[in-house]
């Protein structure tokens, strides 16, 4: 019995790990450009603090080697090297002068965008990696139980 709530509590901690991989992703796009302000105003670009998100990323990949599950692995570097490309791409265009515009979702016919399937930031022509995560729709059905904090 104890062997099922060590699964369940693995599974619980894989989504977390997933989950503040892409947060820390989401606040490096957010410095880079890519994600509109929160404020409602232009793209907010700060090339220091997005390195700053993208280095913590590279040392929670470095310190937690040999320990990750390939889902998060393959999660962490996906974060990564995409993050890294756009931060080329947004520096050498600042480099050059150019305007560096945000990302926009493609319209979907008046429904909600839907999520992105990994903590990419921008789209790339390279393949992507066979450690693909499953889309928010897939993990959530995987979610076996919810807690709650008080009542």
């Amino acid at each position: 019995m104890a062997e099922v709530q060590t699964s369940t509590e693995s599974g619980e901690m894989t989504q977390r790990f997933v989950e503040f991989v892409m947060m820390q992703a989401q606040n490096a796009a957010l410095f880079m450009g890519q994600i509109p302000s929160p404020e409602g105003q232009g793209p907010e670009i700060n090339l220091d603090i997005a390195k700053m998100f993208i280095e913590q990323l590279v040392m929670i990949r470095t310190k937690t080697k040999g320990n990750l599950s390939s889902e998060e692995q393959g999660v962490l570097n996906n974060a990564i090297s995409n993050l890294q490309m756009v931060f080329v791409e947004v520096s050498g265009k600042m480099k050059a002068g150019e305007p560096v515009e945000p990302i926009r979702a493609p319209e979907t016919g008046g429904e909600k965008p839907s999520a992105p399937e990994s903590p990419s930031v921008a789209p790339t022509s390279e393949p992507k990696a066979q450690t693909e995560t499953p889309a928010p729709e897939e993990m959530e059905s995987k979610k076996r139980f919810t807690k709650s904090y008080g009542s």
